[in-house]
């Protein structure tokens, strides 16, 4: 039996109005004990008007939204309440839920008990999450795909290809002595192995560019003192965020930004001037500069001059293993320009080809912001296991061992394949998944 929880769905602030969400098996007994209208006789979904009550005290008017099972999102009889947004009436309701027998909502348990209702599977509520956390409109459009089952059927042919094979190597072991069963032979093995490591390949390229939309890059901007790194993030963000000035070690600390880059969000981060220095303050925004460059997806490396110092080398040492844009800024006070290095004028506001340079260096086409692809780094995981297993299957299938052993290795992989979708009971993966929701859902 699934007790009934509680929890306000909308923010909480005083606004128009708020929703309290309630779910469970019992959620109309307790539902009707402080809503003057009953409930338990409800025979499909209703909208009500009524009255919350606590014994004789009207806490407020209301409009009840009564879904019957298995009707509902979670699966359950669930009740939500639209009051008006005072802070005051929502807590008093929820206290009032809590008073007749409810109790608070961990969070993302309305998700938790969809997915263990089948109502989603996992991929589909982690999208939920994806879609509340999205930031533009293109990391909303793939969280909405998934959410409505696109990217789950990405991994239907996995899941079935793989599971044939298995039912038949089983069958082949089991029942040997029919002959008109097809043979699982090594070269059969073999076949559905490199098929579908292929696929994974092809998924794997897909998700990782489909998580670039869908959660943005982090770019670090570094380079000696005063070549210019504040005055490029200003430039990107529109605005005088990071303090400029003609003094070496202005900037002590790293100063963020974010822009929308053609449906991508870049997270800028403008780093300390790299060098050495006896400054102690100036010393920790070195040091967290290095530590934001080695975090970062992408390194925006500036220079002023097409000669560079010892300070310019140095930093070329600091980035040599990391995807870096190598940018000469004040193209306005260098003449000779015609060579193939990427001049910006960050004083002008004339960064257009490094915006450009990033995009290019993201790789993105159209496909990928119109297609479902699995961008969640989970799933993405265990997609790199899957292919991972399936290669050591072709190397035991090539070294002639046992079939028994090929099988195991083969179950281990669909097993994998299964847990993408929430489908293998891992609860306790799915545990951690539903933590990060916020309460109401």
């Amino acid at each position: 039996m699934f007790e009934t929880i509680v929890a306000l769905a909308t923010p909480p602030l005083k606004s128009a109005l708020a929703i309290v969400r309630l779910s469970g098996d019992d959620c109309f007994f307790i539902v009707s004990k402080f809503f003057t209208k009953n409930l338990e006789k409800l025979q499909g979904n209703k909208i009500l008007h009524g009255y919350i009550k606590d014994e004789d005290e009207i806490i407020d008017e209301v409009v009840l939204l009564a879904y019957k099972a298995p009707h509902s999102f979670t699966g359950e009889n669930s009740v939500e309440i639209i009051s008006h947004g005072s802070p005051l009436i929502f807590n008093k309701i929820i206290k009032t839920a809590l008073k007749y027998g409810a109790r608070l909502a961990t969070n993302g348990e309305y998700s938790a008990r969809a997915y263990t209702h089948g109502k989603l599977n996992l991929m589909q509520a982690e999208a939920i999450n994806d879609l509340i956390n999205a930031e533009t409109e293109e990391s909303k459009k793939l969280s909405m795909m998934a959410l409505k089952g696109d990217t789950t059927k990405l991994i239907e042919p996995l899941k079935k290809s793989l599971g044939d094979i298995l039912s038949l190597i089983e069958v082949n072991i089991d029942y040997p002595e029919f002959l008109d069963i097809e043979e699982a032979n090594n070269e059969k093995i073999i076949e559905i192995c490199k098929e579908n490591i292929k696929y994974i390949d092809k998924l794997i390229q897909d998700g990782k560019k489909g998580n670039i939309i869908k959660d943005g890059i982090n770019i670090a901007i570094v380079g000696k003192p005063n070549v210019g790194k504040s005055s490029i993030l200003n430039a990107f963000l529109n605005e005088e965020k990071a303090i400029v000035t003609n003094i070496k070690g202005t900037t002590r600390d790293v100063v963020e930004g974010k822009i929308n880059l053609k449906g991508v969000l870049i997270n800028l981060f403008d780093t300390a001037g790299i060098r050495e220095s006896s400054d102690e303050v100036e010393s920790i925004g070195i040091k967290k500069s290095i530590d934001k460059l080695k975090e970062s997806d992408l390194v925006l490396c500036v220079f002023d001059s097409d000669v560079l110092d010892d300070e310019d080398k140095e930093i070329l040492s600091l980035v040599k293993d990391k995807n870096t844009i190598f940018v000469y800024n004040k193209m306005d006070l260098n003449k000779d320009n015609n060579d193939d290095k990427l001049r910006v004028s960050a004083l002008n506001k004339n960064i257009e080809p490094l915006k450009e340079e990033i995009l290019k260096r993201l790789g993105l086409s159209e496909e990928n912001y119109n297609n479902p692809s699995i961008a969640n780094a989970r799933e993405i995981g265990l997609l790199e296991n899957v292919k991972e297993t399936l290669n050591h299957v072709l190397f035991n299938v090539e070294n002639e061992v046992p079939i028994d052993i090929i099988n195991s290795e083969l179950k281990n992989a669909y097993l994998q394949v299964l847990s993408i979708l929430g489908e293998d009971n891992d609860f306790d993966i799915a545990k951690e998944i539903f933590s990060r929701f916020c309460v109401g859902k």
